[in-house]
């Protein structure tokens, strides 16, 4: 038994914390992912893991849930000191995790993906029964779901939730989230505040990874900060401030810069649109109109954001926007003819994408780093020619393309998977950027990142518009597209509600909008 020390105000002498972690230090070829690293949580606690991209949150969470085994240090619960030899494992000792990227079985419903592998799933049950048992549970704990829905027919909002709700049903006593707000509306996200309230009030625990640091500010009691895979600090968040924790982080101040300002010599805003929608609509599978009638005009040299809640139409939008789906009604323009359809055709006209779930939809997870970055360029020169490919100039490409990316590669041929999200994401940008001639759609591009990354993120934008390229950032972060976009276009049910000028625009007005409340605004449409 391992003796705890430091017991906070409001427990019994004496009581050991939910998990102490005691030196872990894991490693992989030539990266150092967690050294030496100490960290303690208490019953009735939240504590926030902070870090960069990178630093190693997400490998540290891995260890404690028997993902990965560590070459040195051990883990503690309730004071005795454990081995978790599989995910299993833990899940019995009471630790469950909601991870960042979804791990749900597409093909599968709601309720199946709920009670997949849950000991208290009845025997034979019928998926009426598995059905009404996830409605009680959705209810239960404030998370709406379509029980009968199949999860690859979901937003990735909605899969978040679905992901949520199944650690929920664990009754986990400690519940470990990644990033569990990146894709929730902020009433969504005060749901699951509330919920993790009331888990911590019942003297249980929660770790939250976020990189949001006024959600951190708002939900923890603690935060423990890496740098470089080590410990920098662990401190009361009541004694903290986000530009405190931000330098912590990164170990320098954020520097914050008006993106909107354009600098001198930027390229003017295009005369015509570069890429746009006329009338557009699409039907899903059962016949019904997810976007309805939309027309939208994005021009060189802009930034137009589009706002909405989770589920009203952004997948279908982007979809279109970037070739990986044709419009039911009405048509797709590329600088004002109509699109040829499908995706090399939009990337071969200079539309670049980089989207939401970046690790399934624009990398391929096992394959290597060099192989995933020249996926736009393969058969072109230097690299192909004919039927023959040059490995060295794949190789010369993919290590331009992270240095300009600012990203360490520990070896190019290991699979892009081993790359913290972070990473990921400056790879797929500075990849589809370099396609970017005319327009670059982004969906959630901050998504999982810290705020150094989010900053480096925007600045790629800002260049891309000085430079007289169009882009379309899709986000349901207000603030974020209110500092980034020239115009922002609001989605509410499928329709296009108003598109705002960065003068007119507000987080007011355009959550009025996102909720379908039009009132007296004019220049509404649909």
């Amino acid at each position: 038994m391992v003796e705890a020390t430091g017991v906070p105000a409001g427990l019994e002498p004496g009581t050991p914390p939910v998990l102490r972690l005691a030196g872990i230090s894991k490693y992989f070829p030539g990266v150092i992912a967690n050294e030496a690293v100490d960290l303690e949580v208490w019953p009735g606690e939240i504590l926030a893991l902070l870090g960069e991209n990178g630093a190693g949150k997400s490998t540290l969470m891995n260890v404690v849930t028997g993902i990965y085994q560590p070459e040195a240090g051990e883990i503690v619960m309730d004071g005795y000191g454990v081995n978790f030899a599989t995910p299993q494992d833990a899940i019995r000792a009471g630790i469950g995790m909601v991870h960042q990227h979804f791990r749900l079985v597409p093909a599968f419903t709601v309720a199946e993906n709920i009670h997949l592998g849950w000991e208290d799933t009845p025997r034979n049950a019928s998926a009426a029964v598995m059905e009404t048992r996830t409605r009680e549970l959705s209810e239960k704990f404030g998370f709406p779901v379509d029980p009968k829905a199949r999860v690859a027919d979901l937003s990735a909002g909605e899969q978040q939730r679905v992901e949520i709700l199944r650690v929920l049903s664990r009754q986990a006593r400690l519940l470990i989230l990644d990033e569990p707000t990146a894709v929730l509306t902020p009433e969504e996200a005060g749901e699951l505040f509330r919920s993790l309230r009331a888990f911590r009030a019942r003297g249980n625990a929660v770790i939250l990874i976020s990189h949001k640091l006024d959600e951190v500010m708002d939900i923890s009691d603690r935060v423990t900060v890496l740098r470089g895979g080590r410990n920098a600090g662990s401190f009361e968040t009541k004694a903290c401030s986000p530009s405190m924790l931000a330098a912590t982080m990164v170990g320098r101040e954020i520097v914050r810069r008006d993106l909107r300002v354009r600098p001198p010599g930027a390229a003017s805003v295009s005369a015509t649109p570069v890429l746009g929608l006329s009338g557009a609509g699409v039907r899903d599978g059962r016949g019904v109109m997810t976007l309805k009638d939309v027309t939208l005009e994005l021009y060189g040299g802009e930034i137009l954001g589009v706002a909405g809640v989770a589920g009203n139409g952004q997948r279908e939008l982007t979809e279109l926007l970037t070739g990986l789906a044709t419009p039911d009604e009405g048509r797709v323009l590329i600088d004002g003819q109509v699109a040829s359809p499908g995706a090399a055709a939009f990337a071969h006209a200079g539309v670049g994408h980089i989207p939401q779930d970046r690790l399934h939809s624009a990398l391929a997870p096992s394959l290597g780093v060099t192989d995933n970055m020249v996926l736009r360029e393969y058969s072109q020169r230097p690299i192909g020619t004919g039927p023959f490919y040059d490995a060295a100039e794949a190789r010369s490409l993919a290590a331009t393309i992270a240095d300009i990316a600012e990203v360490r590669v520990p070896g190019f041929e290991m699979p892009v998977r081993n790359l913290s999200g972070g990473n990921q994401q400056r790879l797929v940008a500075r990849r589809e950027m370099r396609i970017s001639s005319k327009a670059l759609v982004a969906a959630y591009p901050s998504r999982g990142l810290d705020i150094g990354a989010i900053a480096t993120m925007h600045r790629y934008f800002a260049d891309l518009r000085d430079s007289g390229v169009g882009v379309i950032v899709i986000s349901e972060d207000l603030e974020e597209l209110l500092n980034l976009s020239d115009r922002v276009a609001v989605l509410c049910a499928g329709r296009l509600m108003d598109v705002l000028s960065a003068e007119d625009a507000s987080i007011e007005r355009i959550g009025m909008l996102m909720g379908g409340k039009v009132g007296h605004m004019p220049g509404v449409q649909g």
